[in-house]
């Protein structure tokens, strides 16, 4: 459960943009903050990731989910976005138990980063331990952590944590900003159509002006 407002926005905006690039998958399964029941009779032995993406599940609507009804497929990626209160629990007991569970890949991100040093950590599973993911930092200071399992990286720049795919650098949107980068593409066409049409209209008049002084503004 997200604890501040920032939290909050990290959990939905990665949930969405997740959504949105599998979302011709079929068989990529994307939820957040959702039941997770990993022993059959033991209600008490349940997990809500803030995010996870399973692959090789049906894309579909869930309450729950259930390990014994999903052929018992864990998630293969977990992101916990951690605070001051939860750090202690996402480093601890939740990776061990995501350790045993199966998950392929663990990251942990604090948005303030107070702590969490540094704010953005990724560990993989090798032979039922988790081993950090090595962090890479570019020149303009983003720290990039690849997650094998998405083909994605998790870059952190300008202290906000944002998807990119790795080939094009191409940063992965939520809904709400996928939405806006359409209208500014719309907005962006119809001014250059805009800028066409007055262009066009300011050459047909020259031309009749040339036209009027028995001029041909074609041989010119």
């Amino acid at each position: 459960m997200a604890e501040s407002d920032s939290a909050r926005d990290y959990l939905i905006y990665a949930v969405e943009a997740l959504e949105i690039y599998f979302q011709t998958n079929p068989q990529v399964y994307v939820s957040g903050n959702l039941f997770i029941y990993y022993e059959q009779g033991n209600p008490k032995a349940v997990v809500a990731p803030d995010v996870f993406v399973v692959l090789g599940v049906a894309k579909q609507k869930r309450r729950v989910y259930k390990l014994w009804e999903e052929n018992n497929k864990v998630p293969d990626f977990v992101l916990e976005v951690t605070s001051k209160s939860t750090v202690s629990e996402d480093q601890g007991i939740k990776k061990g138990l995501y350790a045993f569970l199966g998950v392929r890949e663990y990251f942990q991100y604090y948005p303030t980063g107070d702590y969490l040093d540094p704010p953005l950590k990724g560990f993989r599973l090798t032979e039922d331990n988790y081993q950090p993911i090595p962090a890479t930092t570019l020149p303009d200071g983003s720290l990039v952590i690849p997650s094998q399992t998405l083909g994605l990286e998790l870059r952190v720049q300008d202290n906000q944590m944002r998807f990119y795919e790795p080939a094009t650098c191409r940063k992965l949107f939520s809904g709400q900003e996928a939405e806006q980068a359409r209208q500014d593409a719309e907005q962006a066409r119809q001014e250059a159509e805009q800028a066409r049409n007055e262009e066009r209209e300011r050459s047909q008049k020259l031309a009749a002006q040339l036209r009027e002084l028995g001029l041909d503004p074609d041989n010119l």
